[in-house]
């Protein structure tokens, strides 16, 4: 894949501290991994890191972001959006330990962030994350839960209303996603060696979403 995308990588591991509360679950140890040793985990060579979801679509180059300036600080995250309220009660930062914590400050989310590793190592701010982790975790209800056709970037969350699958609603919210897919699932069967799968039918979306002069999906903004 690196070969044919034309990028470089190296893997990267840590072990996670003893003095530190450890985690259990599997994606609890991947969330704590991507925040709580940002300064420890990558050589000191590296400036800048951008952290994407795998179920994240970037429509943009994100070298726009690498280059963002962040006034100073270590990190930069994104607003979660809160325009549906029918969702407010699957908000956990909307109620109990969360919403005492931030006291009507935004909640940001983690799928997608940069990181200044120079300002993050010089503010000792792992340290200071590690600290407030320590401390969080002993509290079982502090971890009780760790415009689009505009958007640079989509992240497939689940629905907890709907239920929708992840892929189903890759296929129905963003319409590059049916090539993005079948572009995956080709290199994948050319690297194994495989005849890569018939595309899947993708039903029709004309009857279910309307949009308007503008080019906005209504059905979507009902869902943000």
């Amino acid at each position: 894949m690196a070969q044919e995308y034309g990028f470089e990588y190296e893997l990267v591991t840590y072990k996670w501290p003893t003095w530190l509360h450890k985690q259990k679950e599997k994606q609890r140890i991947i969330w704590a991994y991507k925040i709580l040793f940002l300064d420890v985990i990558f050589p000191l060579s590296l400036r800048k890191v951008i952290f994407v979801d795998a179920d994240q679509i970037v429509r943009t180059d994100m070298g726009e972001l690498y280059d963002m300036n962040l006034k100073g600080r270590p990190l930069a995250y994104t607003p979660f959006c809160d325009n549906n309220k029918n969702m407010d009660g699957y908000r956990f930062w909307k109620q109990g330990f969360w919403k005492d914590h931030l006291r009507g400050r935004p909640y940001h989310i983690s799928a997608l962030y940069v990181v200044d590793l120079a300002k993050f190592r010089q503010t000792a701010a792992g340290d200071t994350l590690r600290v407030f982790y320590e401390q969080l975790s002993k509290d079982p209800n502090s971890l009780s839960n760790l415009d689009q056709a505009r958007a640079k970037t989509i992240d497939l969350c689940n629905n907890p209303m709907t239920k929708e699958p992840k892929l189903q609603g890759a296929r129905r919210i963003v319409p590059e996603w049916v090539d993005l897919d079948s572009e995956a699932r080709q290199f994948t069967a050319r690297i194994l060696g495989e005849n890569p799968d018939s595309p899947e039918a993708i039903p029709s979306l004309s009857d279910t979403s309307k949009t308007d002069d503008k080019g906005v999906d209504h059905n979507l903004k009902d869902e943000l």
